[in-house]
């Protein structure tokens, strides 16, 4: 039986990896600072909350990130000057008040041209995957659906996958998926944040919450899922949920309602 899974898996692997190959290579762009100024401004409300010199520390944290990130369309898929950003906007606003962070689990970020199945495949009707962090043949690599993450800027109504996915490599940088990021919890937050954690996972499963139910898969969601909720609908958490709004303003040094930061522990 196990010889059974361990050809299963390698099969699986190399069809990745040859998958991968096929990939249509990206062309990177040159940086434009002004360009994505304008682009920032005009799509990302995050940045636009920003003050002057949080916005030039933004830009250059995204341009670096462009730099030494590789986004890959993967398919018949046209990925835009605007799409890049994108995956950078949601890459960097986690960490916007964390200056010397960056994603050093983080290799590439391939574009998918719709939703897709935990399999990776993008052609089966089960695909119910946005956006999915690698592991195993996929390690260093992050999925995203380009609908999805379209969506999480331009769509006022529902969360943000770029910014779930980039959270869950925050979660995992401490060795440990699981809802606690240990780097950037003050030490007297930790059991405070695990037993609300707790709590608020048990409401969503009893239908008395109105966080989206997908936070009640595990702690590693609900952590991902809150905080697409904190970064996009800031006001609306506070409103709903000002105690979970107070300690996420805790873990990540910042105030997206206001677009205040807190300087680094």
């Amino acid at each position: 039986m196990e010889l059974l899974i361990l050809s299963l898996f390698l099969v699986l692997a190399v069809s990745i990896i040859l998958a991968i190959r096929k990939k249509k290579s990206a062309r990177k762009p040159a940086a434009d600072p002004q360009l994505y100024h304008q682009l920032l401004e005009a799509h990302v409300p995050f940045y636009r909350r920003l003050d002057k010199t949080a916005r030039q520390q933004f830009l250059t944290r995204v341009s670096r990130f462009l730099d030494t990130v590789r986004i890959t369309p993967v398919g018949n898929v046209d990925v835009t000057p605007l799409d890049r950003l994108y995956v950078a906007a949601s890459a960097i606003i986690p960490i916007a008040a964390f200056p010397d962070w960056s994603y050093n689990n983080l290799n590439e970020v391939l574009i998918y041209p719709d939703h897709f199945s935990r399999d990776f495949d993008e052609r089966t009707q089960r695909r119910d995957v946005l956006g999915m962090v690698g592991d195993g043949a996929m390690h260093r690599m992050m999925i995203l659906s380009l609908p999805a993450l379209r969506a999480g800027f331009e769509d006022t109504t529902g969360g943000n996958t770029g910014i779930h996915e980039f959270v869950h490599l925050l979660d995992k940088a401490d060795g440990a998926t699981d809802g606690v990021p240990e780097y950037m919890l003050p030490a007297a937050l930790v059991q405070p944040w695990i037993r609300y954690m707790r709590e608020e996972i048990a409401a969503i499963r009893s239908r008395h919450s109105d966080i989206n139910p997908y936070a009640g898969t595990n702690d590693a969601e609900f952590f991902a899922v809150v905080s697409e909720y904190f970064f996009k609908k800031p006001g609306l958490l506070r409103e709903h949920h000002p105690q979970l709004y107070a300690m996420l303003e805790d873990i990540y040094k910042t105030a997206p309602r206001s677009g205040g930061m807190q300087p680094m522990l």
